[in-house]
């Protein structure tokens, strides 16, 4: 049996068939017509920006707008006026457009790689799926599709990107086994769309399966079984129905109460990281958004989004949500959330350190535009602000005295925003919960995150397995934080 991370959930069975990569191979040279080889570049980001578009198309109509907006980026990043600006600088400066692209591609996938946390890491596969598909065209090599594998195919590759994941037929694909990628990566986001049963991160998989090979894919537990037998296969193949029939139970509970064994009726929130995720929470019938992590709008690019283009994302949502809540929690980066680009130092303790709230009271324009950015959208639902990380009274006047400056310069230009808009926190160290009380009278609402009360309160990193038998939420002492909470949050 093989294991790696559980990314999909689901159990396949089916037969191998191997994504095996095409060689890019080509030999650097130096152009004297760079006229020439610059419109040889535009020419092949053209056609690979057509068929991206074409690919985006697929996701859209096989899993989602959300999932097809992954590909919508990466049309963005090689459009990037900073990084096919490069490009440009360095054709002029003789090289062929083949060495321009590896050497701004490389940049930026050694930049992502280096990250502290895998989310940024994992960002570099992109960068890679979008070198490759340039590069192909440049080089008139085909590109790999997926889309005539029969039914019952299980994919095993050493890296399955979006590109090639856009061209899966859903219903002929059992599952997805790859040596690469977490459960953020956009491989896990496209199966967990698509429905399809993934293990990624399966060291060596794809040299140590050949074509043909029978495997059982367990994606709710990250395993993979070889050429299992026949009392395997059919143990299995019982699961899998079971897994399926509950799936289909499931949705007979759409558009219920949400309603407990005793009685007491609930309101269900989701968490999003993108606009389109919202579709997912309404489709689920549930009562909102309970938290949007701004922070995803920030990685995947090469600067810093604009109040427009952040007001468009929060606007976007909130129509989706047909006036339904929208709790929008301002930048929470640092820990193990690093954006490069914003040039955070290296921390011997990021957790303890320069982090969201703290990170933005000390850059107020960076602040302030997604303030404005969430107030001017407030105008098109029910939109609240939450600030992350809060550990003192301080912080929450002083993101307080911060809206309240951004109300003003809305209201001196003439823009509708929601002048009662609601201000909240995240009860999510000790600190805050020990002052609940007195947040209280200031904060509009409280929002209790689990997992950081929980670290914080235990003093233990839940991805350390020596101190991990210590993160629980049921500790009495993280049980009696969320309890003071909720009771100075009621008072």
């Amino acid at each position: 049996m093989l294991h790696g991370t559980a990314a999909s959930e689901g159990i396949g069975i089916g037969k191998v068939m191997l994504i095996e990569e095409h060689s890019l191979e080509y030999t650097p040279r130096t152009v004297t017509d760079t006229e020439a080889e610059s419109q040889r570049f535009k020419a092949a980001v053209d056609a690979f920006c057509y068929n991206t578009e074409k690919q985006a198309e697929n996701l859209r109509s096989s899993a989602g707008e959300k999932e097809a907006e992954i590909l919508a980026g990466h049309i963005q990043i090689i459009k990037d006026p900073y990084l096919s600006g490069e490009i440009e600088k360095l054709i002029a400066d003789g090289q062929c457009a083949e060495s321009a692209l590896e050497h701004m591609c490389d940049m930026f996938i050694a930049m992502f790689s280096a990250a502290d946390d895998e989310l940024t890491k994992q960002r570099a596969a992109d960068v890679r799926d979008i070198k490759s598909g340039v590069l192909g065209i440049l080089l008139g090599v085909n590109e790999i599709k997926v889309s005539d594998a029969p039914k019952g195919t299980v994919l095993v590759a050493r890296e399955l990107t979006p590109s090639v994941t856009a061209g899966i037929v859903k219903e002929n694909i059992a599952g997805i086994i790859t040596e690469t990628g977490g459960t953020t990566s956009h491989s896990a986001i496209l199966a967990r769309a698509l429905e399809i049963p993934a293990v990624l991160s399966v060291e060596g998989v794809a040299s140590s399966l050949k074509n043909g090979d029978t495997v059982v894919v367990d994606g709710s537990e990250g395993a993979v079984i070889v050429n299992p037998d026949d009392n395997t296969v059919a143990e299995y193949s019982k699961k899998r129905d079971a897994f399926l029939a509950e799936r289909k139970e499931l949705e007979n509970y759409r558009g219920r109460e949400t309603k407990s064994a005793s009685g007491e009726v609930y309101e269900l929130f989701c968490n999003i990281g993108k606009p389109e995720d919202a579709v997912k929470a309404v489709d689920a019938d549930g009562e909102g958004v309970g938290l949007f992590r701004t922070e995803f709008l920030f990685m995947d690019r090469t600067s810093i989004p604009t109040e427009d283009e952040q007001f468009e994302a929060y606007k976007k949502a909130a129509l989706i949500l047909k006036g339904k809540s929208l709790i929008i929690r301002t930048l929470d980066i640092g820990g193990d959330k690093d954006i490069p680009y914003l040039g955070l130092e290296k921390e011997e303790n990021p957790f303890m350190g320069f982090r969201a709230i703290r990170y933005c009271l000390k850059n107020r324009e960076l602040f302030k535009s997604q303030i404005k950015a969430i107030l001017r959208a407030s105008a098109f639902g029910d939109i609240k602000i939450m600030f992350p990380l809060i550990t003192t009274m301080d912080e929450l006047r002083e993101g307080k005295k911060l809206v309240a400056e951004c109300k003003a310069d809305l209201r001196n230009m003439g823009i509708n925003f929601n002048e009662n808009i609601q201000v909240g926190v995240m009860v999510e160290t000790a600190s805050a919960a020990v002052i609940a009380d007195m947040l209280a009278k200031e904060a509009d609402f409280f929002s209790i995150g689990t997992n950081d009360l929980t670290g914080y309160t235990m003093a233990c990193d839940r991805g350390n397995n020596d101190v991990s038998y210590l993160y629980s939420p049921l500790q009495p002492s993280v049980l009696r934080m969320i309890k003071r909470t909720i009771e100075c949050g009621v008072q």
